[in-house]
């Protein structure tokens, strides 16, 4: 049985909110062909509660082809709903219809929007408002959102349980939480006010993890229920910074989340060792734990790699993949152009650091991080 469900979110992106005049503020809306969605769900999906995601780009969007298939996996009975920014290219678009529910485009603004408007003043503030947009999804009674980066490794309906905003401490501060899995429920009112408070109040943090911690404040003090268990967001980074209770309850885990600049997609799998090329296993606290990041390939390699395949045909896709006959490289027939993102000890320009922050990709524990954020301003100040 074939879906077809559509949304058009109107949101400004990085690029947008520096040239936006009056003249071009009328929404752009381009239809997607859609492929039959998944058919296959082993349970009744209840239809009024969703799992949400976003993706930015086509990297992240390979992310959450893998969260959509882990949840798939595990047979969860809810809806998957991915919101799609500008830059994610067409065939990914298709092979996300496959995994997806509801695929929602996110576009330009409209210029009736005052609160919307308002951010014209803050740029830096456009991939944060694209994700503040899920709170739009009133087609929903509740939603968990989770980020592209994250992978599900057990059934976890029972966050539906949860009321708003339920989500797990941070590890680099756990008076904050962690954004990259929440507990909300959607609601216009709401998102009109997350917007108006961007635009008065900004984020600590530029993301959208300072806006939401400082927008619901109490968390931290109000109501221990709304405090999710670490098991729900577990940071793959921060494993070996207390590695003896990882190993105590890391068996435990039902959501692993990559957090930090280099992202399972930035390194490349050889198919015929099973093994993730590049990657350390020392126990460096920059390090991912080398069994969640073989498990995030090999659903990539089972589920994922074969839709791309399917919608790109012919045409050359990064499939992160090495070729046997030349192991240093990508797989020759589908390959990227671009060179693969350097590691994590390289210092990138200031132009590549902005292309990442305005793809969503915020290291908030190394250059971006509140300390070096602070320095910056400081020296400005003086």
């Amino acid at each position: 049985m074939g879906r077809k469900m559509w949304g058009l979110i109107p949101v400004f992106d990085c690029s947008q909110l520096l040239l936006l005049c009056p003249s071009q503020c009328k929404p752009s809306v381009r239809s997607i062909t859609t492929t039959d969605a998944w058919v296959d769900s082993p349970q009744p999906t209840m239809s009024d509660q969703a799992f949400v995601t976003l993706a930015t780009n086509d990297n992240y969007a390979k992310g959450a082809m893998v969260l959509g298939q882990s949840l798939r996996n595990h047979n969860t009975t809810r809806k998957l709903v991915v919101l799609l920014g500008p830059h994610v290219a067409d065939p990914c678009r298709g092979a996300l219809h496959s995994i997806f529910d509801e695929v929602i485009m996110v576009n330009v603004m409209d210029s009736g929007d005052a609160a919307n408007l308002a951010l014209m003043k803050r740029p830096d503030l456009g991939v944060t408002i694209t994700k503040l947009h899920c709170w739009t999804l009133v087609q929903y009674s509740k939603c968990v959102f989770m980020d592209a980066d994250t992978l599900v490794l057990s059934n976890i309906d029972e966050l539906f349980e949860r009321e708003e905003l339920s989500a797990a401490p941070d590890p680099g501060w756990p008076d904050c939480f962690n954004s990259g899995v929440f507990v909300f429920r959607p609601s216009n009112e709401t998102h009109k006010q997350l917007l108006t408070f961007c635009a008065e109040k900004g984020s600590f943090d530029g993301g959208d993890q300072g806006v939401l911690n400082s927008y619901f404040n109490t968390w931290a003090t109000a109501d221990i229920s709304k405090h999710l268990p670490f098991i729900y967001n577990l940071s793959s980074i921060a494993i070996y910074s207390y590695l003896p209770a990882f190993k105590r309850y890391g068996h435990d885990a039902k959501v692993v989340h990559f957090l930090g600049k280099v992202k399972p997609w930035n390194y490349s799998y050889d198919a015929q060792r099973g093994e993730v090329r590049g990657h350390s296993a020392s126990p460096d606290p920059c390090h991912m734990h080398p069994d969640y990041l073989l498990q995030w390939w090999q659903l990539y390699a089972t589920s994922v790699l074969p839709l791309l395949q399917k919608v790109y045909g012919d045409a050359p896709f990064s499939s992160g993949f090495v070729d046997q006959s030349s192991p240093d490289k990508l797989h020759e027939d589908v390959r990227e152009q671009a060179k693969p993102s350097p590691p994590p000890s390289q210092r990138v320009s200031s132009e590549e650091r902005k292309q990442r922050w305005e793809a969503g990709q915020i290291d908030y524990l190394g250059d971006d991080s509140f300390t070096n954020i602070e320095q910056k301003l400081n020296s400005f100040l003086k």
